[in-house]
């Protein structure tokens, strides 16, 4: 075992260290480093790991609220397993894409490992896809290019923000995975594969945390995810409802009006400091039981409001259709371009993603659009800031329009669509706008105008359906 590790005792750290192992009354417990003398609880994140690798479980799972430390727990167990269990490893790193790694690894890297005493191969680099600790090689792959995956083989691999990878990337990966694989996300969808193929797996090991099991969450941290409770969330509330027998919102009216320092209701100090902070939540605006279903209690949870929220998820794209018809939306660096592949069958609208990914030229776009749409069918595409690209298309011989917007053009794209059963070819992006794009809201009123967001397959849907579906 290598030194550094003092003494460890009840699962607390008496002194600095680097991971260490001990056993405690038969149990085998393992501890994490700290930068100065503290007594420290282990996050069970950590703990939950370790015990599934020990146990020769195939993989784990961790589900959770924000700030649960599942990150840094699964970094703190890289760090162990390559300083305490193997110097030749490969241990591969997945994320939704590559970049996406530049704005969240590469920081928690930077933070957490010269607290173990070791140099952040992240510091001053803009591009990292490859390093060594304790002479394991690590590589960060990005989800968005599932050939790469089909023979890269490892010992270890570690799917971050898993609900954003694709099922065919994690296939893959776990059957070239010679040892161990975990993954973490919030749960941020209400249906996912990652819930039904590979959560319900006795071989998979499970563990559900929110920010309230991570003893280190700083305050403003834990007040930014409690600023999201609402009075409908409390514990006051569900008394009134049983106890009263009150519609919701009479209920709610109660609880933003109770009188606290008479206390007639004899609730406890606790549950009255919480219905404190829901009201005051409900005054300044910050209430969202979204936010705090996923983020504050770990609970799978669709947002209100979604647009498309009747949808069925296939496997692949029926190979009989009536019609077959494309859309693309534009991104040029920071957002996608998209092209989505479009069928009818009586009453039924498939939708397939064929491309996502930014084109910040035509050199990258008509290549796409010749590849995934080809020279004989017709792509209606985004018009706004697109003459460049439609031209250069044309010059290809690809035939492709623009679409016609006009004012309310949004909203009757998507009642179009909405007069079909909508079936989505599965996907981590399609999981993403069809669970996240949703109706706007404006000092608590909804309105009937969707969120300028999540929308860039469904936009490229729409554009197709204003041409195709209008004729139908």
């Amino acid at each position: 075992m290598k030194s550094q590790n003092k003494i460890f005792m009840r699962g607390y750290v008496l002194k600095l260290g680097v991971v260490s192992m001990i056993v405690h009354s038969g149990i085998v417990c393992y501890f994490l480093f700290f930068s100065a003398m503290s007594d420290r609880v282990i996050n069970p994140n950590l703990t939950h790991l370790h015990r599934s690798f020990v146990e020769d479980k195939t993989g784990a799972l961790l589900e959770g609220s924000s700030r649960s430390r599942k990150t840094w727990s699964s970094i703190d167990f890289i760090i162990y397993l390559t300083s305490q269990v193997s110097s030749d490893w490969t241990i591969n790193i997945i994320k939704e894409t590559y970049n996406s790694f530049k704005t969240t690894l590469y920081d928690d890297f930077n933070r957490r490992l010269p607290m173990a005493g070791i140099q952040s191969p992240f510091a001053d680099k803009q591009e990292v896809k490859t390093f060594r600790l304790y002479g394991n090689k690590i590589n960060l792959l990005g989800a968005e290019n599932e050939s790469v995956f089909s023979g890269n083989s490892c010992d270890i691999a570690y799917f971050n923000e898993m609900l954003d990878i694709s099922q065919n990337v994690f296939d893959d990966t776990e059957q070239r995975c010679r040892r161990f694989w975990w993954g973490d996300y919030n749960p941020k969808f209400t249906e996912h594969w990652v819930y039904d193929k590979v959560g319900n797996r006795k071989d998979v090991a499970f563990l559900k945390t929110t920010f309230k099991d991570n003893p280190y969450i700083t305050k403003n941290e834990r007040r930014k995810i409690l600023s999201y409770q609402s009075v409908s969330q409390c514990a006051v509330y569900a008394k009134v409802l049983i106890d009263k027998k009150l519609e919701s919102n009479q209920a709610i009216a109660y609880c933003k009006t109770y009188p606290i320092k008479k206390n007639p209701d004899k609730y406890s100090i606790d549950e009255l400091i919480e219905l404190l902070h829901c009201v005051k939540n409900e005054n300044e605006g910050t209430a969202d039981d979204y936010r705090w279903n996923v983020f504050g209690l770990g609970l799978r949870t669709a947002p209100e409001g979604l647009i498309f929220q009747h949808v069925t998820w296939l496997k692949e794209f029926p190979s009989a259709c009536e019609r077959i018809f494309y859309g693309s939306d534009l991104g040029y660096t920071n957002s996608p371009s998209t092209i989505v592949k479009c069928g009818v069958s009586g009453n039924n609208l498939y939708l397939e993603k064929k491309f996502y990914q930014p084109t910040p030229s035509c050199n990258e776009y008509v290549p796409a659009v010749r590849e995934h749409v080809g020279a004989n069918n017709l792509l209606v595409m985004d018009s706004a800031d697109a003459l460049g690209f439609i031209m250069e298309c044309r010059k290809a011989r690809l035939k492709v329009m623009p679409v016609t917007k006009f004012n309310g053009s949004i909203k009757y794209g998507i009642s179009l669509m909405k007069k079909y059963k909508i079936h989505l070819v599965d996907c981590p992006e399609w999981r993403k706008e069809q669970g996240q794009y949703i109706y706007r809201v404006v000092n608590g009123i909804r309105l009937d105008e969707p969120i300028d967001d999540f929308n860039h397959l469904w936009d490229a849907a729409r554009y197709a359906a204003l041409v195709n579906l209008i004729r139908a």
